[in-house]
């Protein structure tokens, strides 16, 4: 497509985690959407440019291509979806460090600290879920108990679970997302409630698919803390 008016010149960058997705167009649909309604009014489309691979590699030939056409034509990388990119912290800071402008179809809002936040804290949990899951299993294992009998539902291990519970919801994308936004608004000296209203405003919903309110905030971001 070429550039036909002064709006602003988008490059847009998809990407699928399966083969099968990306033959089939599977996941694409949506994304593709996503960008439509974000470039309407707003420019056009240069180009369009998909990875399909896993969110936890760097090497992804089609976004250095998209980053490359991006600073030839003077154009702004369009990202479908932030949670594509907030995978790994190297990646991140790859992408700053190109100086390619960029902004994400599904959350514009988002800048090069809001990821870079983001991805710490996902590249974090998974570390430490890890590392955790680990410890506990050889320590059980020590203690000659063979996981996964009903008998070993001590109140201990319920307590455990529950900090199971906790970590999944760290580990959970939408509560990432939606504490690091309300971490840099509080910041920025937002109250609760209006940090609440513009979560729902953006489309966030907790685990629940409710709506926020002004203690659910308060709890996803502790998770952080």
């Amino acid at each position: 497509m070429e550039h036909q008016n002064d709006q602003t010149k988008y490059v847009a960058y998809y990407r699928v985690s399966t083969l099968r997705q990306g033959a089939s167009g599977l996941g694409l649909g949506a994304q593709r959407t996503g960008v439509e309604s974000f470039t309407r009014g707003r420019g056009q489309i240069l180009a369009e440019y998909t990875d399909v691979e896993s969110g936890k590699r760097d090497d992804r030939p089609e976004l250095m291509r998209a980053i490359a056409r991006c600073k030839s034509e003077g154009a702004v990388l369009l990202i479908a979806k932030l949670d594509r990119l907030t995978r790994n912290v190297a990646f991140i800071f790859t992408l700053r460090d190109s100086g390619a402008p960029f902004v994400c179809a599904d959350m514009p809002e988002a800048n090069t600290l809001t990821i870079g936040v983001m991805a710490t804290m996902a590249q974090h949990e998974r570390e430490v879920i890890s590392e955790r899951t680990k410890k506990a299993l050889a320590e059980k294992k020590k203690q000659g108990f063979v996981l996964g009998r009903p008998e070993n539902l001590t109140p201990g291990a319920i307590e455990k679970g529950r900090g199971v519970r906790q970590q999944n919801a760290r580990a959970d994308e939408n509560n990432r997302r939606a504490a690091a936004l309300a971490n840099s608004m509080r910041q920025a000296g937002q109250s609760w409630t209006a940090i609440a209203a513009a979560l729902n405003d953006y489309g966030f919903r907790t685990r629940r698919g409710k709506e926020f309110r002004p203690v659910q905030v308060q709890r996803v971001v502790a998770l952080f803390v």
